[in-house]
């Protein structure tokens, strides 16, 4: 009897096609952002690769901004996203007296190749301003390429719940029109003059 049920999951409903979709995304933090992610000893980014089997790593360095790289099945890769999104949102608003402020907008920088943008802002920004009316978040996408790379910052902004649906639609996009040529990812502090001055400060 074991044989008919072992074959009874393989090609599946459409969903489980869905699933098997990995995606990755990747996010440009702030150091104090990227402390709130790690949390103590850890702890909050652990969680949240437990929670969301996503797999995070995040880059490594002492410059202000880091790399966080999300991959997983879309699901696996919105259920993270969406984590990271209210704990940045719980720290925004232990930052202020609470209620009295309303809800702080959370904002997610996400860095993709500039190949891709086209289709993400469509025909005289048709696709871009349709994602903003249907989620009802802030969506920018930066006129000019990260410094050394061929990738560009797309600024998300709103409350989890809208980011959350927003970063949906911009992933629909981007698994729709895959990036043309070679992408040179973008790697934060690599650019020539810090590497020029920390050659300076050795020989100093």
């Amino acid at each position: 009897m074991a044989s008919p049920d072992g074959a009874s999951g393989v090609g599946g409903s459409p969903e489980e096609t869905e699933l098997s979709i990995t995606l990755t995304l990747r996010m440009l933090m702030h150091g104090k952002e990227i402390g709130s992610i790690i949390g103590k000893k850890g702890e909050t980014v652990k969680r949240i690769r437990e929670q969301s089997s996503a797999r995070i790593t995040i880059s490594e360095g002492s410059c202000p901004e880091r790399i966080t790289t999300i991959t997983g099945s879309t699901d696996a890769v919105f259920r993270a996203v969406s984590m990271i999104a209210f704990k940045l949102e719980e720290d925004l608003g232990a930052g202020s007296d609470g209620a009295a402020a309303g809800r702080a907008p959370v904002t997610l920088r996400l860095v993709i190749p500039a190949s891709q943008c086209g289709s993400l802002i469509g025909k005289a920004g048709a696709k871009i301003r349709e994602i903003r009316e249907s989620t009802g978040a802030q969506v920018q996408v930066a006129g000019d390429l990260l410094p050394n790379s061929t990738e560009r910052a797309v600024t998300v902004s709103g409350v989890p719940d809208t980011i959350i649906q927003c970063v949906r639609q911009i992933c629909a996009v981007i698994l729709e029109s895959p990036p043309k040529g070679a992408t040179i990812p973008y790697h934060p502090g690599l650019s020539l003059g810090t590497i020029l001055l920390s050659a300076n400060q050795v020989r100093g």
